[in-house]
This record gives structure tokens, C-alpha cells and sequence, in this order.
């Protein structure tokens, strides 16, 4: 049985380290499976553990395991060695397409949007001559042309290349729509079934559904993504004229809220990269200030909203290093 808690999982590990042991001969995809299984049971530092093991011989795929390893390593804090190592493969330059997708897809779930359309890029030139193109190849190019849908970019030879070699009923086109991406949060079949499932029930239940607190979520742009924006988008220094005043503005507006009453208040973390690609699925241009709002609510709806207010114990939702009691939360009883 497919396991689908973190114990299970767990112990689907432990047992595939024991085979792994038994067959010395097959360490290295039994460990890769080991090393899955770890990180969707949340135990990322043994997963981290579990590749730097697989690196200390001579692995047979070398560059997969270190796309797998900066993938795992940045969803649990080591950005910068997870930059390190994919700015690694890329000087590499591997003839596989499985570590460059990986590594693409990694900097794509960070909202790294034009890095990600980079890296792609590099590897298609690379690897996408050959006349008759193997799996890994033509799911590479099918990712780039997501990418690229996401950051509005127009179609090029390899984006020609990448519709012709889908065969789904769907055009790639239509597929990757920037605004249904937004909208579903997922290519997985099994995911956007779930989503069809709720919508479903959602229908069935539509007075109660109705009946349910709207999640309110406010912006928050960290204060390099902040200088960044203001820079591409001065007409937006209105809603943030300094990065002090709109720290403010969120604890004073997640209070307000609070006390009138609005239950399911939330933080979301805003990139540029991300804005732009979700004004581009709108239609518009960043500059337009009545985006904000509507980027918020559909991060949120994304599950990236972080719940307000923290504990005072717990680190402020700033991100300057202080507990929220130390913090912004510094002034309440």
C-alpha cells in the first residue's frame, strides 16, 4: 500500500535502507527512494544526510543527486547552498535532462521565474538538437514553455518544438494558461482532481459555502522585493512610500481587521517575479495598485498565507529575527 502519512513514510524508508544494505548493488536507487520518501515525511535534514551519502563514493548520476539535494535543501531554509549547487550544475552543464528540469522547477517553486526560463533555455540548446528527442528531453521543453506562459513571453522555435511534441487533448497553450495555472495551483492529475472533487461539493453545499468567512490575506514585501518593485513600478510608492511604513501598515491593518470582527487573517510573502506573472495572467500591467489586493487573496488561495497573529514566542512575521512579543507585537498586553 502506497504510504500517506509521515510515519508511513517513514517506514517505508527504514525499509528500503535495509534492502539498500542487503544489495549493495542497488544502493544508489533504493537510497534516492529512501531519500523521497524522508522528505514527505517532513525530515528533511535526513533526506540532506542521505544524498551527501550518495556524493561521497562515485555515484552513477551525480548530477541528478545534486539537483534532488538543492531542491530539498532550500523548501527547509539552505537557499544559498541550494543557489550554490544549481548554479554548480548549470557551469556543469550535465547531458541529462532530468537534473536541469529539477533544478528549473526547484527555482520555478521560489518564484525565480526568470532564472528558471535561464536554465531551461540552456539546457534545450544543449540538449534538444537530435531530431527524435527522448522523454526527459520533451519534458523539459513542455516545462519551458510553462515557464515562459507564466512570464508572458512570446513563443520561440523551442516553444514551436514543445506543442508539437505534446499529444494531449489540451493544447500546451491553453494548458498552461498563466491565469488557470493561478487558478487550479497545479498540473498533478491527482491534485487538480481533488480540486474538481471540492468544487463539487462546494456546489452542492452552496448556501453553506456561502455562509463561510472570506480569508483575508494582506501583502507583505520583503524589503529587497519592496526596492525592486518601487524601482520597475514607481507609480506604486503611493501604497508603499518607505518599507517602515508598510511593516506598519500590515500589523495595523491585520488589527483592524481583527477587532471588527474578521476571523482567518493571514500574512502572504510577495516577489516581483511572481506580481509580474500574475499581472500578466490578468491582463495588466503591475503598476495597476488594484492588483495588490487580488494577488494577495489568490497567493492565499494557493495556501502560501502564513496565519496572523503569531504566538509571541514565535518569530515575527517581519522576518527581522525577533520574537513577535519583541517585535510588532511588542505593544499589545
Amino acid at each position: 500500500m502506497r504510504p500517506d502519512t509521515p510515519a508511513a513514510h517513514t517506514a517505508e524508508a527504514e525499509r528500503l535502507l535495509r534492502t539498500a544494505a542487503q544489495y549493495p548493488e542497488d544502493r544508489e536507487p533504493l537510497l534516492l527512494q529512501a531519500a523521497a520518501h524522508l522528505e514527505l515525511a517532513g525530515d528533511r535534514p535526513a533526506a540532506a544526510a542521505l544524498y551527501d551519502s550518495l556524493l561521497s563514493p562515485e555515484p552513477a548520476n551525480p548530477h541528478l543527486i545534486r539537483a534532488l539535494k538543492a531542491a530539498n535543501l532550500w523548501e527547509y531554509g539552505h537557499e544559498a547552498e541550494a543557489r550554490a549547487i544549481i548554479d554548480g550544475l548549470r557551469s556543469a552543464r550535465p547531458s541529462e535532462a532530468a537534473p536541469w528540469e529539477i533544478a528549473a522547477e526547484t527555482l520555478e517553486a521560489h518564484d525565480e521565474l526568470e532564472a528558471a526560463e535561464s536554465t531551461l533555455t540552456e539546457a534545450a540548446t544543449l540538449l534538444g538538437a537530435a531530431p527524435e528527442l527522448p522523454h526527459a528531453t520533451q519534458s523539459l521543453l513542455i516545462t519551458r514553455h510553462r515557464v515562459r506562459r507564466m512570464l508572458a513571453l512570446p513563443h520561440d522555435d523551442w516553444d514551436v518544438r514543445a506543442d508539437r511534441l505534446h499529444t494531449g487533448v489540451v493544447p500546451l497553450d491553453e494548458l498552461h494558461d498563466p491565469k488557470r495555472l493561478w487558478s487550479l495551483g497545479s498540473e498533478d492529475p491527482v491534485e487538480l482532481q481533488a480540486e474538481i472533487d471540492r468544487l463539487r461539493s462546494e456546489l452542492g453545499t452552496y448556501r453553506t459555502a456561502l455562509s463561510r468567512p472570506f480569508p483575508v490575506a494582506v501583502l507583505h514585501w520583503p524589503e529587497p522585493e519592496l526596492d525592486e518593485l518601487l524601482a520597475a513600478y514607481p507609480e506604486l510608492e503611493a501604497e508603499y512610500p518607505t518599507y517602515r511604513a508598510h511593516l506598519t501598515d500590515i500589523e495595523a491593518s491585520l488589527r483592524e481587521l481583527s477587532q471588527a470582527g474578521t476571523p482567518n487573517l493571514g500574512i502572504v510573502r510577495a516577489t516581483v517575479p511572481s506580481y509580474e506573472a500574475f499581472a500578466a495572467s490578468e491582463s495588466t500591467h503591475p503598476s495597476n495598485a488594484d492588483l495588490l489586493p487580488q494577488y494577495a487573496t489568490t497567493l492565499a488561495a494557493r495556501g502560501r498565507a502564513t496565519g496572523w497573529p503569531p504566538a509571541r514566542s514565535s518569530s515575527c512575521w517581519c522576518g527581522s529575527g525577533r520574537t513577535y512579543g519583541e517585535c510588532h507585537g511588542s505593544d499589545l498586553p
